[in-house]
């Protein structure tokens, strides 16, 4: 168990934004501006500071910036990054007043798109997560792209099966999933078109104590609400190890695109997590559904291999949820339907 005990937003903050030493490595042989764009989602502020606190350990923040463009939905949010010390650009980038008028950089992580909430709304996912991508690698076609994509992109798979590898076809499930697909293409246009060098980061489940697949398992089992296992099994990542694979992979962009998977080792069954999640609350844990055979479940050897397995296990993202939770902790309200099998959000 790893010795972390987070009591405050902020102390979780500063655990999960940790530069590691292969995260150092890459910063330290990496030169020029990081723009991170959509920085404003789930992910964005943790890996804005990630890289801030490796330029800042090497000596390079003087000379190094790192500029967090997103819509910024309020003044609150904008300055949890200026008071860190990155820079913030207010942009839409699906206008293209906006994206023309953003800097240059070399280095560009691109974590934009929407999910929930688009089961009616095609028009929307073909704006924000083909369009809009397909205007950005236009945009940035001479820098190197680490872009965010998702597991979804493959089929359902059974998970005596290890879990669906890079080298596997794509045959995503919904809109939403196809929609994703179509931003990896767009990328892959820009890099036949341009030769710009991507690197697609297919992630399934990111871990934070306020939000993911473990927390919206975590509340339903404190609340005595029953735990839907139709979806049986799922990866979970914990979300300052994602973001440290996701930074790692910078140097690994090319043309065709890397493609990586990035979770967790093992395919977690859901039933288990709610009973371990039943034994933390000294509850029993109700269970409803039938497993289905098959589940979006990925295998992340080919990362692990390459920058090491996640510092942080399933036992401890179980035992800090937990303890959050029940210490009145803060939660983004904001549930996954991971158990969601049309693809529909």
């Amino acid at each position: 168990m790893l010795p972390f005990s987070p009591a405050t937003s902020e102390a979780l903050d500063d655990f999960m934004s940790r530069p590691s030493d292969g995260v150092l490595s890459v910063i330290d042989g990496t030169d020029g501006n990081f723009l991170v764009l959509g920085a404003g989602g789930k992910m964005g502020l943790h890996l804005c500071l990630m890289l801030q606190r490796g330029l800042k350990a090497l000596g390079k923040d003087f000379t190094q910036r790192v500029i967090a463009v997103s819509r910024f939905g309020s003044a609150e949010t904008r300055s949890k990054f200026e008071s860190r010390g990155i820079d913030t650009i207010s942009a839409d980038l699906s206008e293209p007043k906006s994206l023309a008028a953003l800097p240059d950089a070399p280095n560009v992580f691109f974590l934009a798109g929407v999910k929930f909430g688009t089961s009616h709304e095609p028009d929307l996912l073909e704006k924000m997560n083909v369009q809009m991508p397909r205007a950005v690698a236009e945009r940035f076609r001479d820098s190197r792209i680490v872009a965010l994509s998702t597991g979804c992109v493959y089929s359902f798979v059974s998970p005596e099966s290890g879990g669906s590898t890079e080298e596997d076809a794509t045959d995503p499930v919904g809109d939403y999933a196809v929609s994703c697909l179509g931003r990896e293409q767009a990328f892959r246009n820009a890099g036949e078109q341009w030769g710009t060098s991507t690197a697609l980061i297919r992630l399934n489940y990111a871990i934070d104590l306020r939000y993911g697949v473990l927390v919206d398992i975590a509340q339903k089992v404190l609340a005595g609400q029953p735990v839907d296992v139709s979806m049986g099994y799922v990866n979970v990542i914990w979300q300052g190890d994602a973001l440290a694979h996701t930074i790692q992979a910078l140097p690994h962009a090319s043309e065709p695109p890397f493609v990586l998977n990035v979770t967790g080792p093992g395919n977690l069954r859901v039933r288990e997590l709610a009973l371990k999640f039943g034994e933390q609350f000294r509850s029993s844990a109700i269970i409803v559904g039938e497993e289905q055979s098959t589940a979006w479940l990925n295998n992340a050897s080919k990362a692990h291999a390459m920058f090491g397995r996640p510092e942080v296990g399933i036992e401890e993202m179980v035992e800090w949820i937990a303890s959050w939770l029940e210490g009145g902790g803060e939660t983004l309200g904001k549930p996954t339907h991971f158990e969601t099998r049309d693809g529909k959000y």
